[in-house]
Order: structure tokens, then sequence, then C-alpha cells
């Protein structure tokens, strides 16, 4: 099978990329909990991603296959998810009963952030339809070799079991657990500087 090639895209394709993303996410357990109802997800899931990980777009950090069938959002040192919006997304379109623990969970993730520069990955995903066909790896290997140039560590929340075993690979490691009330569990993963 040959490897997937990753590039970054131009600002035409960034809309290719963010869908990438939204379909890779559509059986994502912290997603799909914030947002059950397949439409209010479809609505929802592209303006999210925007601002959780729209700096990557901006600041040379998003990352797609040739395809568009995978895409990897990072977010370099000094950029920052867009917060105010991502609380205004969840504040009108999370239902009551689980918004208090999803922006505890929210609280918990700013918390476990190193203190110390590094690459931010908010969000990578490749297209159910694709998945198990190297994708993923492409992708971070894409991004990580840019972080060992920089002798940078990276970052990231597993927010899907499924995944972990990828991260490990890369050569992540799992910093703990987070979960709040009914809400599924995030595990924070670190890749030191190398």
């Amino acid at each position: 099978m040959p490897v997937p090639t990753v590039r970054v895209p131009s600002a035409a394709e960034e809309a290719a990329a963010v869908g990438a993303v939204v379909l890779a996410f559509s059986t994502d357990p912290m997603a799909r909990w914030c947002w059950p109802a397949p439409h209010t997800y479809l609505a929802t899931m592209p303006r999210f991603t925007r601002a959780f990980a729209g700096g990557a777009f901006v600041h040379g950090g998003a990352f797609c296959s040739g395809d568009f069938a995978g895409a990897a959002l990072w977010l370099k040192p000094g950029v920052a998810p867009d917060e105010q919006t991502m609380g205004e997304i969840a504040q009108a379109t999370v239902s009551d009963d689980i918004r208090q623990d999803l922006f505890a969970v929210m609280e918990q993730m700013g918390r476990s952030h190193p203190h110390e520069a590094h690459w931010y990955l908010p969000l990578i995903g490749v297209d159910p339809a694709r998945q198990g066909q190297g994708y993923g790896d492409a992708l971070m290997r894409y991004a990580l070799e840019q972080c060992d140039r920089q002798h940078l560590p990276a970052y990231l929340e597993s927010t899907n079991p499924r995944n972990i075993t990828l991260y490990r690979r890369h050569g992540f490691e799992e910093l703990g657990r987070i979960q709040v009330g009914r809400s599924p569990t995030l595990v924070p993963m670190l890749r030191p500087a190398r």
C-alpha cells in the first residue's frame, strides 16, 4: 500500500481539510457526547473545528493528505485555540445537562498543557472510509519531523481510546486522565522534545 502524501493545504482548501476532520470525529466519543444528534453535530462541528484549531491554517500548522482523506491541525508555539468562540459554541449547542461537565473538562484540558513551548495537536482525523491505510501515521510523521527540527515537545489529548496506540507509536506518553461527571475520558499525552 503506498504511503499517503502529506502537504500544507492552501487557503482555498481549508474547507476540504475541515471536512476530513468532521467525518473522522463523527464517531468520536467526546464529540458525540457533546452533540449526539446527527444534524446538530454536522451543523456544529465545522465551526467548533475552526474555533479549536483554526490557528493551524493561519500559522502553517495545518497538514492534509493529498486527497483530503485526512488532516492534522497543529497549533505551533504561541498559537492558541479561540477559547471564547469555543465557549460560545458550547453554550449555544451543548445540552444543559452536560454543559457544566464539558466546561470542567475544558478547564482541566487547559491546566494539563505543558508550560514550555510546544506544538499542540487539537485535532487529527481520517475519513472513516480510509482509516487503517496509513494516513494517521503519515500525518503524525510529517508534523513530528518539524517538531524534532525545532527540538520541541508535542502535546495532545486523545478523545478516543482507539487512537492511543497510534500516538504511542510516535513517542507520546500518557500523562493521566481527564473525566468529569458523565463525560468520556480524555488522555493527555506528551512527546518529549527530541
